[in-house]
């Protein structure tokens, strides 16, 4: 990742960011708040909720839902989000901070001002109004929140330990029959208008739109393991893999090293991820088999392959469903402050998957994250990654499972 803003230092670990929170929910009154969350304000939540009954907009008739209609999560997560900030937001009460009411703004209904920004990607103006505050406090909110989580939350997007990685290749193989993958990779333009003073062409991709990429591995479950954001939407998808951390820690044999798996052929299989012909073919990285008349164990490669990988691509479908300021254009953003805006978005991806909240079938993009885009195919083929490719193929010819497929 390009150099980025860094966040400050000195910072004690906040004594909340651990505890579980549990709220009870019920259907005709608010829900009643354990001893330990009794001094959080809730006011905010039904002062919000009425106003947006009052404008005719369509909500949710439960409230749990309703509430995760607009912010993602249940009520039990935003409550563990508000305990992973709340020192920050409470230290460090900034000037101006206070409502309509003259009141100033308590932690909770900071942290729905910043959620509902991210989530619903509306203006500032307009999150503001929904909240009873001024443009300025929104954008003042929304940054607070995002320093914090961005030095307080990293934990929830971390390259696994081995054991986690087991369980990852086990479920993998289990579920596609790829040994000792290890996850996906997919990337996705975030696209923007920029001042005309700072429009290059190095920002302007191939749809002509000025963006920044973002490129995602995930393990099985979706979940971000590792990221590379802040570089520009022009580059080919197999130069922003060079250019990553990920890359050099994979070429360095620090990354996806683990135990080899003798295949049935006594050929070893390493660890590796997969990715769309868009990537280069490594002997960590997977791509599919290109080109017309394949044969019938290239096209069983293909389709398992192409099933596994599709975790990133549904990955990204998901955050950017989720976090609509990343999936709208963003007016006129800080390109030094993007990347921060990425990563949050992705931390809150992964803390939904940790806290297990499923998402609102609403909240789901209807098309591929990154629409307008025609495909990418990358030339380059390492010999030791053919090889390991050939060796996977012949393996899962020879575990032929009939129930899967062809595409």
């Amino acid at each position: 990742m390009p150099p980025m803003k860094k966040s400050k230092k000195g910072k004690r670990k906040s004594k909340e960011s651990g505890n579980k929170l549990k709220v009870a929910r019920t259907r005709s009154a608010p829900p009643p708040l354990p001893p330990e969350l009794r001094g959080l304000d809730t006011e905010w939540w039904y002062t919000f909720l009425r106003k947006h009954a009052e404008l005719g907009h369509v909500i949710p008739s439960d409230e749990g839902e309703a509430f995760r209609h607009f912010f993602r999560t249940s009520r039990k997560t935003f409550d563990y989000i508000c305990s992973i900030v709340r020192e920050d937001l409470i230290s460090r009460p900034p000037s101006g901070l206070i409502n309509i009411e003259g009141r100033l703004l308590s932690v909770e209904k900071q942290v729905a001002i910043a959620m509902r920004r991210l989530a619903s990607g509306d203006s500032q103006v307009s999150v503001g109004a929904a909240f009873g505050v001024g443009q300025s406090t929104v954008s003042q909110v929304t940054w607070r929140f995002i320093e914090s989580m961005e030095e307080r939350a990293r934990y929830h997007l971390a390259w696994p330990g081995q054991d986690r990685i087991e369980e990852i290749k086990a479920t993998l193989e289990a579920v596609y029959g790829l040994p000792n993958c290890c996850g996906a990779v997919d990337a996705t333009h975030i696209i923007m208008t920029l001042p005309a003073v700072e429009s290059s062409e190095d920002w302007c991709d191939p749809a002509k739109n000025y963006s920044m990429f973002l490129q995602g591995v995930v393990d099985d479950e979706m979940r971000f393991i590792d990221i590379v954001t802040g570089w520009p939407g022009s580059m080919k998808f197999s130069r922003l893999m060079k250019c990553s951390g990920f890359f050099k820690l994979c070429e360095a044999g620090n990354r996806l090293n683990g135990p080899v798996k003798v295949s049935a052929e006594n050929a070893e299989i390493r660890e590796y991820i997969a990715g769309d012909s868009c990537y280069p073919l490594l002997p960590w990285l997977m791509t599919p088999y290109e080109g017309k008349n394949l044969s019938v164990p290239m096209l069983n490669y293909n389709a398992r392959q192409k099933a596994a990988r599709l975790l990133g691509t549904n990955a990204l479908t998901r955050l950017k469903g989720s976090w609509r300021i990343l999936h709208k254009v963003m007016w006129r953003p800080d390109k030094n402050k993007l990347p921060s805006i990425i990563l949050v978005c992705c931390l809150l991806h992964n803390i939904l998957i940790d806290c297990k909240d499923d998402l609102l079938p609403s909240v789901q993009l209807p098309d591929h994250h990154d629409t307008g885009y025609s495909e990418e195919s990358c030339d380059q083929v390492d010999p030791n990654g053919k090889a390991m490719r050939e060796n996977i193929t012949a393996h899962l010819q020879s575990c032929e499972d009939p129930k899967l497929l062809l595409n």
